[in-house]
C-alpha cells in the first residue's frame, strides 16, 4: 500500500501553484462553502510541512538511545517521544522526561526546536496572509450573508443598490419594521450601511446584483421574499434584475428605477414591474404645479412622509415662455412635458446642435441674456452639476426676479444651498424614487389616493390641505390603514353586516361621543371601488379599507372603538354596556328582575 504522506509530498512538488481559472471573477458567485475549500487549498502546503517536520522529530527522538539513572540503555517510546516533541515544538518547555536526556537526545531536540519554529512560522504566516486576502474575506462574507438570509423568518424586500435612494428606503423600512436584504457593488456603501444605527440586523453583501445566481443566493426564491427593488445607478443592471425576477418569481412585485424612456419600455416587456422614472414624475408634478399650486402642495406634503412640515404653496405663473438650461435626459423629458402642455420652451445647451437651441454655458450671465429672460415666465436649471445649477438660478433671479424657478438637485449634501435659494419647484431624483417606492410598499392605499389627487382640482386640494392643517397641525401626521374585518374590528363586524355603522359614528370620541376625533379620512376602498375623502354619512361594510391621517392618540382611540364592545356601543348608540364578565352577569340579573 502506498504511503499517503509520500503521495501528498510528491503531488506538492509537482504542482505549480497556479490560481484556479477566473478565481477572482467568480468568487462572488461561489457557493457558501467556498471558504472551506479556500482554506484547505491555501494552507495545504504549510500544514503538510508542519506535519512532516513533526513526524521526523518524533521518530528521530524515539530512535536516539538514552540512559536511565542506573546507567542502563533506554529508548523513548513513540508516545513518549510524541509527548516531548509536542511541548517542545510549541516552545512551551516542560523538562526532560522520563529521565534526563543524553547529549545526543539534547542535540536532536535542539534541531527539532529550530525546525518546528520554522514550520510554525511558515504555517502562521500563510494563515495570516490568507486572512488578509480579499478573496478569502469575500468568501467568508458570502457565507455569512447566505446564513443570514436563510435565517430570516419574516417577509423581506430584496434591495439592489444602496445609493441615496436606497439609504432613505432602508431607514424608512427599518422604522416600519420591514426587513430588507441589501446588495451593492460598492465597498464604501456597504461599510456605510454597516455603521448605520438601525434596529434590525441587515443582511448585506458587496457584489454585482446583475447575476441571477447571486440574486437566488440573496433569497429571490425564498418564500419570505416579498418584493424586489432594482435601484442601482445602472439601467442595464436594473433591467437584468427585473428580468430575472420576472422569469424566476413572476408573482413578486418589482420596482425598477430608470431615467430613460426607452429603458422603461424594455422594463415593462418583462412582467408588470413598477417603473420609477424621477424625471418623468417631476415633469408630471411640474405641470400640476403650473396649473394647480394647492394640488402640488398636497402631493409634496403627503409624499414627504409623516413628520414633514407643510410646504409653502407656490405661486401660479402666467402662461408664457420657459427657458430650459441643460438638455440631457432630464432636460429633454421636461421640455417634452412643457411643450405637451402648450408652452413655448427656449433651450440652452453647451453643445447645441439644433437651430432652436442657444449654444453656451447657461451659468454665464451673457448666455442667459441671449434667452431674453425678461420676457420669460419660468426657468429650469436642469444640468447634472449642482454648482452650475445654483449659478444659473442666481443669475436668472438677477435678470428677472419674477421668474418661476425650478431646479434639479443632484447631491443630497447640497440640500441646504437649494433650500436657501427658495426655488418654486425642486427635483431631487433620489428622494422622488424613495418616496414613490415607500408609498407603494408601506401604504398601498396612500399610493391609490395620490393617483386620484391631480384629477380633483386645485380648490378641492386647497380645502383638504386646510382640513389636515386644522385637525393635525403643520407637521404631517401618521397615515395608517384600517381594515373592517373580524381581526381588526371584532366589535363592529356584526353591526357592519347590518349596515348600522356610518363613518361619522365610527369617528366619535370614545371619551365624549359628542366630540369628533381629530382624524381626516383620505380614502375608502371597497372591492374595486375607491372613494376619495368619503363623506361622514357613508355607510361602512365588512371588508372596507380606510386610510386615515391623524396623530397616534387618535389612532389608539379609534382602535378602542373597533376592538371593545362596550366602547363601540357607547360611541355608536350612546348605550353604556358593562365591560367585564362579572358586571355583564350582574346586569343580566338586574334586567331579569
Amino acid at each position: 500500500m502506498a504511503n499517503p504522506l509520500l503521495i501528498a509530498l510528491r503531488q506538492l512538488g509537482t504542482r505549480k501553484g497556479l490560481p484556479p481559472p477566473s478565481a477572482a471573477a467568480d468568487l462572488d458567485y461561489a457557493p457558501p462553502s467556498a471558504s472551506i475549500f479556500l482554506v484547505m487549498r491555501r494552507l495545504r502546503a504549510p500544514l503538510i510541512t508542519l506535519i512532516v517536520l513533526f513526524a521526523i522529530s518524533v521518530v528521530g527522538l524515539a530512535l536516539i538511545p538514552g540512559v536511565d539513572p542506573a546507567g542502563n540503555p533506554y529508548r523513548l517510546t513513540l508516545f513518549d517521544s510524541f509527548y516531548v516533541i509536542s511541548y517542545t515544538a510549541t516552545t512551551i518547555g516542560f523538562g526532560e522526561l522520563p529521565y534526563p536526556f543524553t547529549t545526543g537526545q539534547r542535540l536532536w531536540l535542539t534541531v527539532s526546536i529550530y525546525l518546528s519554529v520554522v514550520g510554525w512560522a511558515y504555517a502562521i504566516g500563510s494563515m495570516l496572509t490568507m486572512l488578509g486576502d480579499q478573496g478569502f474575506r469575500r468568501a467568508l462574507a458570502l457565507q455569512r450573508f447566505a446564513r443570514k438570509v436563510d435565517r430570516l423568518r419574516e417577509p423581506y424586500l430584496l434591495l439592489a443598490g444602496y445609493g441615496q435612494a436606497g439609504r432613505l428606503l432602508v431607514k424608512a423600512f427599518d422604522e416600519l419594521g420591514q426587513r430588507v436584504v441589501v446588495l451593492d457593488k460598492s465597498d464604501e456603501r456597504i461599510e456605510a450601511l454597516d455603521l448605520e444605527p438601525l434596529h434590525a440586523d441587515i443582511p448585506m453583501l458587496v457584489a454585482d446584483a446583475a447575476s441571477p445566481r447571486l440574486l437566488t443566493l440573496a433569497g429571490l426564491g425564498h418564500a419570505n421574499c416579498a418584493g424586489v427593488l432594482a435601484l442601482t445607478d445602472n439601467d442595464e443592471t436594473n433591467l437584468t434584475i427585473s428580468m430575472t425576477a420576472a422569469l424566476l418569481r413572476p408573482d413578486l412585485p418589482v420596482f425598477a428605477r430608470t431615467d430613460s424612456a426607452p429603458v422603461a419600455d424594455r422594463l415593462r416587456a418583462f412582467g408588470t414591474p413598477t417603473v420609477v422614472n424621477p424625471f418623468d414624475l417631476f415633469g408630471d408634478n411640474l405641470r400640476v404645479a403650473l396649473r394647480a399650486p394647492a394640488t402640488y402642495q398636497l402631493l409634496e406634503w403627503l409624499e414627504a412622509g409623516p413628520g414633514a412640515r407643510l410646504p409653502q404653496r407656490g405661486k401660479l405663473p402666467p402662461a408664457g415662455r420657459w427657458v430650459m438650461c441643460g438638455y440631457g435626459r432630464f432636460g429633454r423629458e421636461l421640455t417634452a412635458d412643457l411643450r405637451a402642455a402648450g408652452l413655448d420652451v427656449t433651450v440652452i445647451e453647451s453643445t447645441g446642435t439644433h437651430t432652436d437651441v442657444i449654444a453656451g454655458d447657461a451659468s454665464e450671465l451673457g448666455v442667459l441674456e441671449q434667452a431674453s429672460l425678461d420676457t420669460a415666465i419660468g426657468l429650469v436649471a436642469a444640468t447634472d452639476n449642482d454648482t452650475t445649477n445654483l449659478s444659473i438660478l442666481v443669475n436668472a433671479r438677477q435678470l428677472n426676479s419674477d421668474l418661476f424657478l425650478a431646479a434639479r438637485q443632484n447631491r443630497r449634501s447640497n440640500a441646504a444651498l437649494f433650500k436657501a435659494m427658495e426655488v418654486d419647484a425642486l427635483l431631487v431624483p433620489t428622494e422622488v424614487v424613495a418616496r414613490q417606492v415607500y408609498a407603494q410598499i408601506s401604504t398601498p392605499l396612500l399610493w391609490r389616493f395620490l393617483r386620484e389627487v391631480p384629477a380633483r382640482g386645485n380648490e378641492w386640494a386647497a380645502d383638504l390641505v386646510d382640513r389636515l392643517h386644522t385637525h393635525c397641525g403643520r407637521a404631517l401626521p401618521a397615515l395608517w390603514k384600517v381594515t373592517l374585518d373580524r381581526t381588526s374590528a371584532p366589535a363592529l363586524v356584526d353591526l357592519l353586516a347590518d349596515g348600522r355603522v356610518t363613518l361619522a359614528g365610527l369617528l366619535r370620541d370614545p371619551e365624549d361621543r359628542n366630540r369628533r376625533l381629530k382624524v381626516v379620512p383620505l380614502l375608502l376602498a371597497r372591492a374595486d371601488e375607491t372613494v376619495v375623502c368619503p363623506d361622514d354619512e357613508v355607510v361602512l361594510a365588512v371588508g372596507d379599507e380606510l386610510l386615515f391621517a391623524g396623530n397616534s392618540h387618535t389612532r389608539r382611540e379609534l382602535q378602542l372603538t373597533m376592538l371593545t364592545d362596550s366602547t363601540a356601543s357607547y360611541v355608536l348608540f350612546d348605550r353604556h354596556v358593562a365591560a367585564g364578565l362579572i358586571w355583564r352577569k350582574l346586569s343580566r340579573r338586574s334586567a331579569a328582575n
